[in-house]
């Protein structure tokens, strides 16, 4: 054998053996997109305690978790598994080299509150607009398109009237996450529907069982106007909470019905997931063109199997930055500046992007969707003044 044979054979040798290497290399990352983007798209249907309770005083918890348990403002607490549940107030006493936290005790719901593990809930109240705020509740179905959706009507004190408000909530909440905006909407005289969507635990599953980012649940949104309408509305006002955002903003440039909509208010709303998808990269260290793939692989056609989606999810149809020239309804969007989960950016720029139509009310302190928490005199007052 010459040695040119033996060179030529070398590089074939070491060609192939490179080839191999960006081939494994490239399954490990078509592997980690498609982890990344099921585990975006997957409902998490089992939500483990977060907080323990260290004390029970008279007036006052003492309690440890995570970094929720610190912010200001109102807050729930389930209670052994959710068979319990009480509320608490604002922070009395922070014991930093225990990181531990003293926080008024504002009363129990239901269930036996003592010492041991809790789970943190952001949306204060934990049943019904009518056993929590005492308000007549209709519980009513609504056909829908997978079949019949759970969902509150509650009536203003003065009746039902033609003005309604439709209230969707974020992902992986129920509609429990509604009942704190009620009071400031039947202040303006607004009769309340308040739907469960798919794959939310409580309506229908999908398909898939798959999250559509708003892509397909806004379809849900749609049959709850047309209940509604059917119930008298003449006017509807749109109110969602992060993914719910995103769902509302769907059904205005999607719904035929979007026409009877005369405005919208969003809360922590998702106006561009690519940018919340890599902000969740950026935090749980997934590589950037991990990421990346993850996010391009949900809107292939040839993907959904891969990603155990029936239908695709177009990322960039979600990018209402990019989309503001699009939008068509006056809108007051409310956002923290401290939200951790959706970051503010993107509020921030359509709402510059377009200040002809939308009204923005910045907030502090708060972390994700917990405005109302920690002012709800403002929420209340800022919202009802839009929607009035």
């Amino acid at each position: 054998m010459t040695t040119r044979t033996l060179a030529e054979r070398a590089v074939t040798y070491g060609s192939v053996a490179a080839a191999s290497a960006l081939v494994g290399a490239g399954s490990v990352w078509v592997g980690g997109a498609t982890y990344f983007a099921r585990r975006v798209l997957t409902p998490d249907p089992i939500r483990p305690d977060d907080t323990v309770i260290h004390v029970v005083h008279s007036d006052s918890l003492t309690l440890s978790g995570t970094e929720d348990i610190v912010v200001p403002g109102r807050y729930g607490l389930w209670l052994d598994g959710g068979k319990g549940h009480a509320r608490i107030g604002g922070v009395l006493e922070v014991d930093h080299r225990r990181q531990r936290v003293r926080r008024e005790l504002l009363g129990v719901d239901f269930g036996v509150l003592q010492p041991g593990p809790a789970r943190f809930n952001p949306y204060y109240w934990g049943r019904d607009p009518q056993t929590d705020l005492g308000l007549a509740t209709e519980d009513v179905i609504v056909p829908a398109e997978l079949g019949p959706m759970p969902a509150w009507i509650t009536p203003t004190p003065h009746g039902t009237g033609d003005r309604w408000a439709i209230l969707v909530h974020g992902r992986g909440a129920r509609r429990i996450e509604a009942i704190r905006a009620i009071p400031a909407l039947h202040a303006a005289g607004l009769t309340c529907l308040v739907p469960s969507y798919r794959n939310d635990g409580e309506a229908p599953v999908g398909p898939d069982g798959r999250y559509n980012l708003g892509l397909s649940e806004w379809r849900d949104i749609e049959d709850a106007v047309s209940m509604a309408l059917a119930r008298g509305a003449r006017e509807i006002i749109l109110v969602g909470w992060s993914m719910g955002g995103a769902i509302v903003l769907q059904f205005l440039d999607r719904s035929r019905l979007s026409s009877v909509v005369s405005r919208a208010v969003l809360d922590g709303p998702v106006v561009d997931w690519g940018q919340v998808l890599k902000h969740h990269a950026e935090l749980h260290r997934v590589p950037a063109p991990v990421s990346h793939l993850g996010s391009a692989l949900m809107g292939q056609h040839w993907a959904k199997r891969l990603v155990g989606v029936s239908e695709s999810v177009d990322v960039a149809k979600t990018d209402w930055v990019t989309r503001a020239d699009e939008l068509h309804h006056p809108m007051l969007l409310i956002h923290s500046r401290d939200d951790e989960f959706v970051p503010v950016g993107p509020s921030e720029a359509l709402a510059q992007a377009r200040p002809d139509l939308i009204t923005y009310e910045p907030w502090s302190l708060a972390r994700h969707c917990k405005e109302w928490n920690v002012d709800p005199r403002r929420w209340d007052a800022v919202v009802a003044d839009f929607v009035r």
